[in-house]
């Protein structure tokens, strides 16, 4: 084969990759950017016994064990499941499963009867690295019902199951590889929903500088898998969002005390700190510094041509999962009220006014640490050992309903309002 050929042969197989690449991803999509929507985060991993799955592990455990703080409000799903609890009436508590296609069909009609923008389906670790098959299909289901109900919906890897002993991130590039050529995640049935970030798809990495994590970030692969994403020219051409500790920009505090860390953040496209447990109503000064330090990292953020998403939540709980992880340090119920909503609001009001062009919401239906926004019961059931928060009263959709409100505000279809909305 002559020099030309030569020539001829590697221009024609560049040409294919760019091909493959530029089909992999539909350039097309109803949500282009992050900026001006509210997302949140979806764990998707209830099961309840009879759901279908091999799970012996049933999110609501029993009264010696359970690992949930937070009672669904079950009155709309189309299918449900009795556990060992009781109701203040006797009759049994019901639960749902994760697994059941209805119940996922419902979560996404939620957001968009309530106005939430999407959410970004958690992808453990564990899960990426053996293609375990009830999350796929909860995957699958998610994919399927943010088409119907156009909702945007993204990828979170959350790093949680990586080990110290010699493994790092080649797995989750192997399983996005899988997602895009068999889940068609980025280019999916349907009414394209995948969100995009500055023209392309978005994947996030949470778990990034964590000092409680056994992995060290300087070897598992990260700077090659965020390459991956961003230049791979089959499957990459992604935007990349870091989950990393609230302190991320002064490395202290909750973070690892590694200029590194600034290093892959500069490598991504937006940065979003974890907020959950950093911040609480009961101290009357803490929404000053959640004001200080959003304003202090969008800057540095400017600074260093990175986008920024604030996280806010609705409260935190996990007095019934620390009994068991924490026997020494059992935390009290409701560690972190909801304060009828108020805590929530006064993080929305507080990251908007300090500038925030787009939020993050943990979580959607995460009731083990009582962060979930989807419908929770004010009546959950009764137990001598195992306790459970309740509604403060208020509807069980109100943190949905407070959820659409942020996301108008956020687009000024609607004031900023400092003080909680009230529905008419």
């Amino acid at each position: 084969m002559n020099f030309k050929k030569i020539i001829l042969l590697s221009l024609s197989c560049m040409l294919m990759y760019k091909t493959q690449g530029q089909t992999k991803h539909s350039k097309q999509t109803l949500f282009p950017t992050y900026k001006g929507l509210v997302m949140a985060g979806y764990q998707g991993w209830f099961r309840a016994e009879g759901d279908g799955t091999d799970s012996k592990r049933y999110a609501y455990g029993d009264e010696k064990r359970s690992s949930i703080d937070m009672w669904p409000d079950v009155s709309e799903y189309e299918v449900t499941y009795n556990t060992p609890f009781k109701l203040s009436s006797g009759q049994p508590a019901k639960f749902f499963s994760s697994h059941d296609k209805s119940t996922v069909d419902l979560h996404f009609k939620w957001m968009q009867q309530y106005g939430v923008d999407g959410v970004f389906m958690q992808r453990f670790f564990g899960n990426a690295k053996h293609k375990d098959k009830a999350a796929l299909t909860i995957l699958k289901n998610a994919f399927e019902a943010a088409s119907k109900y156009e909702r945007a919906v993204a990828v979170m890897y959350d790093l949680s199951g990586l080990s110290a002993s010699g493994e790092d991130c080649s797995a989750i590039i192997e399983d996005w590889k899988y997602l895009v050529d068999e889940l068609k995640v980025t280019n999916q049935a349907g009414k394209k929903t995948y969100l995009h970030h500055n023209g392309k798809p978005l994947v996030t990495i949470w778990g990034v500088g964590f000092p409680d994590r056994p992995y060290n970030i300087r070897n598992i692969g990260l700077e090659k898998l965020i390459d991956f994403l961003k230049n791979d020219p089959v499957y990459g051409n992604c935007s990349v969002m870091l989950g990393v500790p609230t302190s991320w920009r002064t490395l202290n505090a909750d973070c690892i005390n590694d200029p590194y860390l600034h290093e892959l953040i500069k490598k991504s496209d937006i940065v979003l700190p974890w907020t959950v447990q950093r911040y609480s109503g009961l101290l009357h000064n803490d929404m000053d510094r959640l004001r200080d330090n959003t304003i202090d990292d969008i800057k540095w953020c400017k600074d260093n041509n990175v986008d920024y998403v604030p996280c806010v939540y609705p409260g935190f709980s996990w007095h019934n999962l620390s009994k068991q992880e924490f026997p020494d340090d059992v935390k009290p119920v409701g560690s972190i009220p909801r304060q009828g909503g108020r805590f929530f609001w006064q993080q929305i009001a507080t990251t908007l006014n300090a500038g925030a062009s787009m939020l993050y919401v943990a979580m959607f239906d995460e009731v083990n640490e009582g962060t979930a926004i989807f419908k929770g019961s004010d009546n959950p059931p009764v137990s001598g050992s195992t306790s459970f928060i309740n509604m403060d009263g208020k509807p069980s959709d109100h943190y949905l309903w407070l959820t659409g409100e942020a996301a108008k505000m956020l687009r000024n279809q609607k004031p900023l309002s400092l003080k909680m909305p009230e529905r008419k």
